[in-house]
């Protein structure tokens, strides 16, 4: 008898692999993940202590301090000290998401392990559709947000140390104005601890371009042209990265 013929029909036509049973500690966070995106444990609800967990789950309660503090880590519970503390819930939106990105991004920098180049690469890749986008979704209400930014922009000094902040909320509106509250989120974390202006080398010459390309993204953004206010975020970008120490 041939080899072939002596396999097991099913054997070359089932795709079935095994799986490693997931660690205690990953099914105690994964399940307590699973609640609270479900819905089992509402924004800023206590969850059982510790003790109450292990017995529920059969585990330790090292296991139990393990998956909550991963689950500190990823943003969804909070934990406080002392006889009336615990771990509760945090609430997850978007404005969540951009404080644990601007944590994370802030150590990252810290070490040192992110060039201005690569800075320079990330925000084009979220700036200039958010202006596009922004170009599409605005309100009145952005439009008069971006011109107030800019007419305290034309009052301010170069060396100002407001400038940054103008900078930041500029983009931070134009990034709502998008309407797409993940792509915020990141342009807001990116702002609040990058501050991409530090990497500039300023001077009068500069800071009046900056704000005439202000300007003029504000100018697409309110004809509701994506294609023009995409064009002015690159020239705008662009421009800086030129004039980068």
């Amino acid at each position: 008898m041939s080899t072939a013929s002596a396999m097991d029909p099913t054997e070359d036509r089932t795709a079935f692999y095994p799986e490693p049973v997931m660690r205690p500690r990953q099914q105690v966070e994964t399940q307590l993940r699973t609640a609270i995106l479900g819905g089992v444990f509402a924004r800023g609800e206590k969850l059982p202590s510790e003790a109450m967990l292990a017995k529920r789950f059969k585990v330790s309660r090292a296991t139990v301090r393990e998956a909550l503090r991963g689950m500190v880590e990823a943003g969804f519970i909070s934990t406080t000290p002392g006889a009336t503390g615990g771990s509760f819930v945090t609430y997850l939106d978007h404005h969540r998401l951009g404080e644990i990105v601007s944590e994370r991004l802030s150590t990252t920098l810290e070490l040192g392990s992110i060039s201005y180049e690569e800075l320079n690469a990330f925000r084009t890749m979220l700036e200039v559709p958010s202006a596009q986008l922004a170009a599409l979704n605005r309100s009145d209400e952005h439009i008069l947000g971006l011109r107030a930014v800019i007419d305290k922009e034309k009052r301010a000094a170069v060396d100002s140390p407001e400038v940054q902040s103008y900078n930041a909320e500029f983009h931070r509106i134009v990034a709502e104005a998008s309407g797409n509250r993940l792509l915020s989120s990141f342009i807001v974390a990116l702002h609040s601890v990058a501050r991409p202006l530090r990497f500039i080398e300023t001077n009068e010459e500069v800071g009046r371009n900056a704000v005439r390309h202000h300007i003029a993204i504000v100018a697409a953004i309110t004809s509701q042209d994506p294609s023009d206010a995409g064009k002015c975020m690159i020239k705008h970008l662009d421009y800086l990265r030129d004039h980068a120490m």
